[in-house]
């Protein structure tokens, strides 16, 4: 993600209103684009669809499958893509280029037959009374979207960004412009329609990879090596996610708050829509952590680093390490800012925009919840953000551990509560997640200078 930094430099060089309105749209482009796509994607495929999908449920089945196969890929994918994309920085670090692509091309192959195995599995055993067309479309999505993680993170390394927004876009305009076409043929047809258009998009992606690493040595599984991949990053990766969606899953499999809806695969009509729009107010939050920690924070942490390596003064060495920490204090300030008036403005004109859309006034209050919550993940991503440049993957695992066991907690203990506590237990998760990295963040700060000179070792 370092590499965004450049862009938005030049962006705010203008020193200009324009200048840094330009900075921060595209920093907010860059940082929510895909899974913007991702939801407005779905939305706008069932509403194409309506009328032309009957029974209407056929429609909900489809979303509910594409939503199942987003996470499951997140989760499984989550420590590859943290882990790999490590190992990449430091075999490029270590002038070992050639080794990348064949690296890459063998996570890939790893990915695609795990994902495979346990997607052809799920669709065999768990759907029996689906056609074999859904069945097979299943299993193949899984590994599908698990590659596109993988290589969006990939790509990310390489500073492809406006390569990656377009292509989302392009991806998921096409997703849905095939599963409009292919409506017709019912479910299996949207879900047809939507993976096309992935795999298109993958297919353009996988181009973009090989043609910056041309492949010179045959596919190499060296990374999986013992001791290749740090096993805190792999943890670290598949715990953030599970941690995210544990709040769905606990109300999906709760029987009082959910609803059967295709084999296995339930879903929570009242905890649903509400909390997949309350991401979609995390842009602006999104927007100032780009911009203020891949720009600010990251030219004060290479000064620090470079003076440390170089033997700098060490005036020179405590100034940097002061202003690195006075950015990530202001970086901090100005997300919850912008996050508190994109609150206020939604208190103030969620009733008319839900009745515009034709949304019930009953989604309004968990519907605030979330979107309070969703602001907590995106100090929390600034948090995590801190540690991942510092290098403190034990703090990394300990967090996202936290998240997910305080998630699974406080979500079933909200259920139990009532439905007017809906919403709470993510909240009140990820603020006790969010308090404890701050804290420990400060504590980090306080010894970066010690353990930067005596525990190079451990």
């Amino acid at each position: 993600m370092a590499g965004i930094g450049f862009e938005l430099r030049k962006l705010l060089r203008s020193q200009s209103y324009i200048g840094l309105l330009r900075a921060y749209s595209y920093a907010s482009i860059i940082s929510s684009g895909p899974w913007v796509f991702s939801i407005l994607g779905l939305i706008v495929t069932g509403l194409l669809s309506l009328g032309v999908v009957l029974p209407n449920d056929r429609i909900i089945q489809f979303q509910v499958t594409v939503t199942y196969l987003i996470m499951s890929s997140l989760v499984l994918s989550g420590g590859l893509q943290l882990g790999f994309t490590r190992w990449v920085a430091d075999a490029l670090y270590a002038k070992r280029r050639e080794e990348v692509a064949p690296a890459f091309l063998g996570v890939l192959l790893i990915s695609t037959a795990v994902a495979g195995t346990l997607g052809w599995m799920a669709a065999l055993f768990l759907f029996p009374r689906e056609s074999n067309l859904y069945r097979v479309l299943l299993a193949g999505g899984l590994p599908l979207l698990c590659d596109i993680w993988i290589v969006t993170v990939f790509l990310s390394g390489l500073k492809q960004y406006r390569a990656i927004l377009a292509l989302y876009a392009g991806g998921y305009g096409l997703s849905v412009l095939q599963s409009y076409l292919l409506r017709g043929w019912g479910l299996e047809g949207l879900l047809a329609g939507f993976l096309g258009g992935q795999f298109l998009m993958w297919t353009a992606m996988m181009w973009l990879v090989l043609r910056n690493f041309p492949p010179t040595r045959p596919i190499t599984l060296d990374c999986f090596k013992r001791g290749s991949m740090f096993p805190s990053l792999l943890a670290g990766g598949t715990l953030y996610n599970l941690g995210v969606w544990a709040d769905k899953l606990v109300f999906w499999y709760t029987p009082q708050t959910s609803n059967v809806v295709i084999g296995p695969l339930r879903a929570s009509t009242i905890y649903d829509l509400p909390v997949f729009l309350a991401y979609l107010c995390v842009i602006p939050g999104m927007g100032v952590f780009l911009v203020k920690f891949e720009t600010d924070f990251v030219e004060w942490y290479d000064k620090f680093y470079t003076a440390v390596r170089a033997g700098g003064a060490l005036q020179d060495i405590v100034r940097f390490h002061d202003r690195m920490q006075d950015t990530v204090r202001e970086g901090i300030y100005q997300i919850i800012k912008v996050q508190a008036i994109t609150l206020l403005a939604l208190y103030t004109f969620v009733g008319p925009l839900f009745h515009a859309i034709g949304i019930s006034d009953l989604y309004i209050p968990l519907f605030l919840v979330q979107a309070v919550a969703a602001s907590f993940q995106v100090l929390l991503l600034a948090v995590l953000n801190v540690f991942f440049y510092l290098d403190r993957r034990r703090e990394v695992v300990f967090i996202t551990a936290l998240l997910t066991a305080l998630n699974l907690v406080f979500s079933r203990v909200s259920i139990t509560l009532g439905a007017e506590w809906f919403g709470y237990g993510f909240a009140v998760a990820l603020l006790i997640t969010l308090i404890t990295g701050l804290v420990l963040v400060q504590r980090l700060f306080r010894r970066l200078e010690y353990q930067t000179f005596m525990l190079q070792g451990s």
